[in-house]
């Protein structure tokens, strides 16, 4: 059973540990504990709910009121209920027994999921963002909160000029600190707060915090921030390349900044503060590109699926990365009522020319503007092997590791083997310490992230690399020359999956697919924090840059639809993506160029010239999700805990998750026939036709009942059944997808199945 109380199992076998190891002082230290109790009822009077949370911390202190507000570091009062404070695992365990307690659980530390996108993607190059047909011009009405890094407000992208007032609706506050006053904000940034609790109650040492306020010294929140909602930067270039016009997707809808992470991640307490805060403030939208390690936990005790889930409980639509771990199964934010968003590419690459003294010129990734102006030696780095490091070893260019009188006026050939950027960009460092003049890097994951490194140098592919090898291992005195970096559009088919993207199938909840879409991700332009390093924009890459994409899509979608839900936002965009690249073929996978599949990209490539009208939406309400959380095993009790109202899993009617009206149906174990049922709501005009189209997964039979269905008004819903039967039983999973269509327009949903052993054990 998938239930909130869970948590304190491990709670428990910590006693046992300390236990049999007659050490209780490791489980009488103190750490940092979420205490998360459901939905707020709208009547709670918040000093009485503080009131409440110190009377429990109280009682598990000896009736110390003293030591319980010791203990308090936020309350939990405007979105949902709950506390944080410093708990024993004893008094951790104790509390998660306590009546209205859904679930305890640790502290824990999330990662960041770390322009011409747009016009790769097809929006205007004018800051209305203007898309043919529709007025976008609500979007200052729009408020988009960004859980992330900071902001510097300073930024060009972060202008107000000929901005409106701030809309009156908005509750937020502008939250002064170091090098940030009330003043900074303007009538573009409407609100920024911080959340430093959560990180100086588990760090050793907060001295390295830079700006106690809202400034971002990282320059991870600036990034994202002006990719969904910046304003247009006339002459927006990294040192030079990429040099051109650049704006972020809704450069009219206001921003809120909530500031939770720090250099070191972000902290589960403090996320849920910013949420908490957020839903009270009245943001539209709610970026985040961060998230857990996979595997994720279960949806109750994480706290973006729980800030999320009364947020969009309350209207708010939460974008999330997918992650960048890229293998399968990888994927992370996986609750059904958040979009998470896979990373592609554009056709934009920065490239460096490899010249090879037999004459061959290679292009590699690089960001690097350094150039040798002539030829030198080119070596494998495992000839340069220093100390007690083997040739293997060195071949790695690990720190200390190459000597430097091989090295010295040379270009080294380099192995890379790690998902780290900073550790490609170090191995330049260590090349350049070592007296070498330039450097070829071999990424053995094919990874195509551009990087800025510290002297001429460039990456590429481990094909490219055995070449290049083998011209050095053929060759007497072979030679190398690397020009500096330069902009190149169209040399690859785009998009592509980048190759860092983490990727299904829901190591949770098998029967959502995730990711859900996606969007650009690679070398990705925008704007920075100064106090990061020494320049106002850069260029990164990860699922971190591809959510912000869509969060921006989102707010147009918001401001030409301002009545849609959350899920009515999330079917547009789903349903209109397309899973061909710009030549019309299927997009294919970084790096091995295999065709992709719904596990990579969800529904596909987003296309916001489409999603303003997709005729129809597969809608969900909170009640919706209710149900899920009773189909994947939640009783009467945990959801009532959780939704603070008289659900009950008698009234919910889904025998299975997979009955979620979502745009796309997954049906992992696929015993001979299943039945799936979806509802679809008209947006389009009132008096509507469409017909199903089928392209069935490989081996299985798929209709459609009725195969057609007739609309006569707006607003009007129409549900039917998709009927799988196993033909041919295949391996694994296999794909396809579902469209309902028009003259004018086409409804598509991925479908995705995989048969039960069982079931292909009796039909071979």
């Amino acid at each position: 059973m998938a239930s909130g109380f869970a948590a304190p199992k491990a709670i428990v076998l910590c006693l046992a540990f300390c236990l049999f190891l007659s050490n209780f002082t490791f489980c009488l230290s103190s750490k940092v504990f979420v205490v998360y109790m459901g939905s707020r009822d709208n009547e709670d009077d918040p000093d009485e709910i503080l009131r409440h949370n110190h009377q429990m911390l109280a009682s598990i202190h000896q009736g110390s009121v003293e030591k319980a507000q010791d203990s308090h570091l936020y309350s939990y009062i405007h979105g949902f209920r709950g506390f944080a404070a410093k708990l024993t695992q004893d008094q951790a365990s104790q509390m998660a027994k306590m009546p209205g307690v859904v679930s305890v659980f640790p502290n824990v530390k999330r990662k960041l999921h770390t322009t011409h996108s747009w016009d790769f993607m097809g929006l205007s190059s004018e800051e209305t963002m203007e898309i043919p047909g529709y007025s976008t011009k609500n979007q200052v009405n729009v408020i988009i909160g960004f859980i992330d890094t900071g902001i510097w407000p300073e930024s060009p992208s972060f202008s107000d000029v000929d901005m409106p007032p701030v809309p009156a609706g908005w509750k937020g506050e502008c939250q002064s600190g170091e090098a940030f006053n009330v003043s900074t904000c303007n009538r573009k940034v409407i609100g920024a707060r911080y959340y430093l609790s959560g990180y100086e109650a588990e760090e050793d040492s907060v001295e390295t915090v830079s700006y106690r306020s809202p400034r971002d010294s990282n320059g991870h929140g600036s990034h994202t921030a002006s990719t969904a909602a910046g304003r247009y930067v006339a002459d927006m270039n990294y040192k030079g390349l990429a040099a051109g016009g650049a704006r972020g997707g809704s450069p009219m809808s206001r921003i809120a900044v909530y500031k939770t992470c720090w250099d070191s991640g972000c902290y589960d307490v403090d996320l849920l503060a910013a949420f908490d805060d957020a839903i009270r403030d009245g943001v539209h939208i709610l970026s985040l590109s961060l998230g857990p390690e996979a595997p994720q936990g279960e949806y109750f005790t994480d706290a973006i699926s729980i800030g999320s889930f009364h947020a969009t409980s309350r209207g708010v639509v939460v974008v999330s990365s997918a992650g960048n771990e890229g293998q399968q199964g990888s994927a992370t934010n996986l609750a059904p009522w958040l979009i998470t968003v896979a990373a592609s590419s554009t056709d934009r690459d920065f490239t460096s020319d490899i010249m090879l003294g037999n004459g061959a010129k290679i292009a590699g990734e690089s960001l690097s503007l350094m150039n040798m102006k002539t030829s030198t030696r080119i070596i494998s780095a495992s000839e340069a092997f220093a100390g007690y490091f083997t040739p293997y070893q060195s071949s790695f260019c690990l720190e200390s590791s190459l000597n430097s009188t091989k090295s010295r006026g040379r270009v080294l050939v380099c192995r890379h083997a790690e998902s780290s950027t900073e550790s490609k960009l170090a191995k330049s460092v260590v090349v350049k310490e070592a007296g070498g003049v330039g450097m070829i890097l071999i990424d053995e994951a094919d990874k195509d992230v551009a990087i800025p490194f510290v002297i001429p140098a460039a990456m590429v592919g481990r094909r490219t690399g055995n070449l290049i090898l083998s011209y050095v291992n053929r060759t007497r005195k072979p030679t190398s020359r690397i020009s500096s970096a330069k902009t190149v559009i169209g040399s690859q088919q785009a998009p592509r999956i980048a190759s860092f993207s983490s990727k299904g199938p829901n190591a949770l909840t098998p029967q959502i697919l995730k990711p859900d879409v996606t969007a650009p991700g690679l070398n990705i332009l925008a704007a920075w924090s100064p106090a990061a390093s020494k320049k106002d924009y850069n260029i990164l890459s990860g699922t971190s840059m591809a959510a912000p994409h869509i969060t921006g899509i989102a707010a147009l979608i918001k401001s030409v639809h301002p009545l849609w839900s959350p899920s009515a936002i999330k079917s547009a965009l789903m349903t209109t993506a397309t899973v061909r690249n710009k030549h019309r073929r299927p997009m294919t996978v970084d790096p091995e160029g295999r065709r992709g599949n719904a596990f990579d990209y969800g529904a596909g490539f987003v296309n916001p010239t489409r999603v303003l009208d997709p005729g129809l939406v597969y809608d969900a309400s909170p009640a919706d999700y209710k149900a899920f959380l009773c189909s994947i095993g939640y009783d009467e009790k945990s959801l009532r805990l959780i939704t603070r109202d008289k659900s009950t899993c008698q009234e919910q009617t889904y025998a299975a998750p997979s009955d979620l009206n979502y745009p796309s149906i997954t049906v992992p174990n696929l015993n001979n026939t299943y039945t799936v049922t979806r509802t679809l709501t008209n947006v389009g005009h009132a008096k509507n036709v469409y017909r199903a189209v089928v392209y069935a997964p490989r081996g299985i039979n798929v209709t459609v009942e009725p195969a057609r269905i007739v609309f006569d008004r707006y607003g009007q819903k129409m549900s039917f059944r998709v009927n799988f039967q196993v033909a041919a039983p295949p391996q694994g999973y296999v794909f396809g997808f579902l469209a309902w269509r028009n003259r004018k327009s086409r409804v598509t949903i991925p479908l995705v199945a995989q048969v039960t052993p069982s079931t292909m054990g009796r039909l071979i």
